[in-house]
């Protein structure tokens, strides 16, 4: 069985990105592991350079910064690095550059891509989120968050990234997966207050236009981690490869769990997912095969 990692990358040490981690945490299931680097103005090329050399494909890029449309450019990248996955290869394994793969895990994935590798009716395999917010010692517990996305893909050149680069359809239709039984611990939320706002300014670029973000986007210096809906406390561990990034962390969020600002309706349909296991309205783009 033979699997490359991709990813896609620009401007990480200046938005605080943990994509070393990220790379590195899934780097021993990986034979290669490309990463599409874009048009950065800091040191993130170098940065990339130094992760195994004998593993990791850097391959440069230029993003088309007229696209701000719904985030379309960040599929476009992906499937940059979709297209240069080896044709002999079985599985591509993706991760986003705030996205990391906890080391317990590893053996659940190997697994599940063994079991999986000669069912050409699944097309990928499906992992739960943890998604950390404001620090590392909460999780977002409401519905505003997705539970799940498609991280594992087979090396097809007809499956492609599609919209903002969170999803994938081959064809034109939603994947088939199956369940990795392992679940991805996304940073995307857990950096410098100075910082995140920064990266606020410039993600929503992505989606609209200067207009928008001038009515949107709260012209302050800091973001405001307070305003949040629901959180809990996160009670497990964090993958070893963040030790360094979460020992050196050095702004303070502190969160009343039981203090909730849910609207009724909200309310009512985590209550529904709690009971039943299902969330009304819930976005999938993927289809589970039973």
């Amino acid at each position: 069985m033979k699997v490359c990692g991709f990813t896609f990358i620009r401007n990480a040490v200046k938005y605080d990105y943990p994509v070393v981690e990220s790379i590195s945490s899934i780097l021993p299931l990986c034979d290669k592991f490309i990463v599409v680097c874009g048009n950065s103005v800091d040191n993130t090329r170098e940065l990339i350079s130094k992760i195994n050399p004998d593993k990791v494909i850097i391959i440069d890029s230029v993003w088309d910064d007229s696209l701000r449309d719904g985030g379309k450019v960040l599929a476009l990248e992906t499937n940059k690095a979709i297209d240069a996955l080896p044709a002999d290869y079985d599985w591509g394994f993706y991760l986003q550059a705030d996205e990391v793969i906890h080391e317990d895990y590893h053996s659940y994935i190997i697994s599940s891509m063994k079991k999986w590798k000669d069912d050409k009716n699944t097309d990928g395999l499906l992992f739960d989120y943890k998604h950390f917010y404001g620090s590392y010692d909460y999780v977002g517990d409401s519905t505003r968050w997705y539970r799940n996305e498609v991280r594992i893909i087979r090396c097809d050149k007809s499956i492609r990234s599609f919209r903002d680069a969170q999803g994938f359809k081959k064809n034109g239709r939603l994947l088939n997966v199956r369940n990795a039984e392992a679940s991805v611990y996304h940073y995307g939320w857990v950096k410098p207050p100075i910082l995140q706002q920064e990266k606020q300014k410039y993600f929503h670029s992505l989606w609209h236009s200067d207009e928008w973000l001038k009515k949107n986007v709260a012209n302050t210096d800091q973001f405001d981690y307070s305003q949040i809906d629901s959180l809990t406390l996160f009670n497990g561990t964090h993958p070893s490869v963040m030790k360094e990034r979460i020992g050196s962390s050095n702004w303070k969020f502190n969160y009343d769990p039981l203090k909730k600002r849910l609207p009724l309706k909200p309310r009512i349909k985590l209550f529904v997912e709690k009971l039943t296991g299902w969330r009304p309205g819930e976005y999938k783009n993927f289809k589970i095969l039973r």
